[in-house]
């Protein structure tokens, strides 16, 4: 398979299609040395961006978290991500929308002079975590912790904060993993490398508070389907010994949709009735089925 550098398409930049090849940035951009990059992960389905204003919406946000202003609206990065979907002549995509500083007069720490680029590009891609979303993944647990959002824009999706995620997932991997658990700095669960995380016991769903880390817009979708089915959900805090006792697991994220987890370390889930349920709704609500 060609990299993704090497392939036929056009990408959408700065307000124009170029050429998928031809999409370069220059090697002193800023965010290639100090991360002062944004990006949104969004999913296509039968033509339609699930959740898509809500996609441009937070990658504004994420951009003023990281104190830089995106040149293009709302509405005009709606119309891109249409734009780019039908030059590539695709309706069942992954849509990905990234904000960075360029090179500019800056080329330090501060980069207040450097100017804001925005690039949108698509291509296919199947389920992220392969069979695993029938089976059952199998999550290892990550040697690095969520950070205090004291210390980082924890609310924000942006590219620095993938760091630990990159080689939590590279670990896992080469462990015969499929993802890796973290825990936040004070030891409670907290996610997954690209996903949030969700249990279920004696038919009520628990997940981690979404207080150090990214809330999910796959995330509170989910959530927002179980209450409508009357089943309880709480938001809280989760111990690491609460592992054992828990009979369901699933992740959800744009990439990962509702993907059941069958193994985290030593303890097993089964994937059970309610997560099955989820996944096959979910599917269908982003299909405009439901």
């Amino acid at each position: 398979m060609a990299g993704y550098d090497d392939r036929d398409g056009q990408i959408w930049m700065d307000g124009q299609m170029v050429d998928w090849r031809s999409a370069n940035v220059h090697v002193l951009s800023h965010a290639l040395h100090y991360a002062s990059s944004v990006f949104e992960g969004e999913r296509a389905y039968n033509g339609k961006i699930f959740l898509s204003r809500k996609h441009s919406e937070r990658l504004h946000f994420s951009a003023g978290q990281l104190d830089f202003k995106i040149p293009f609206t709302v509405d005009e990065i709606e119309a891109a991500k249409q734009q780019v979907l039908a030059a590539n002549n695709l309706e069942d995509a992954y849509v990905r929308a990234v904000a960075w500083r360029g090179a500019g007069e800056d080329m330090g720490v501060a980069s207040a002079r450097n100017p804001v680029h925005l690039a949108i590009a698509t291509w296919e891609w199947g389920s992220y975590y392969g069979d695993a979303k029938f089976k059952g993944a199998k999550l290892d647990i990550a040697k690095w912790k969520r950070p205090s959002p004291e210390t980082i824009p924890v609310h924000a999706k942006a590219a620095g904060l993938y760091m630990i995620c990159t080689t939590s997932k590279h670990a896992a991997e080469a462990k015969g993993c499929s993802d890796a658990l973290f825990m936040d700095y004070r030891g409670f669960v907290a996610e997954c490398t690209g996903a949030n995380i969700f249990f279920v016991k004696d038919g009520q769903v628990h997940t981690p508070k979404a207080d150090v880390f990214l809330n999910g817009l796959t995330r509170q979708t989910v959530i927002g389907m179980l209450k409508n089915k009357n089943i309880k959900v709480h938001e809280r805090i989760i111990m690491p010994d609460e592992l054992e006792g828990f009979e369901q697991c699933w992740l959800t994220g744009t990439a990962a949709e509702v993907t059941p987890v069958g193994e985290i370390a030593d303890f097993n889930f089964e994937v059970g009735s309610i997560t099955r349920e989820i996944a096959q709704d979910y599917e269908k609500l982003v299909r405009a089925e439901l």
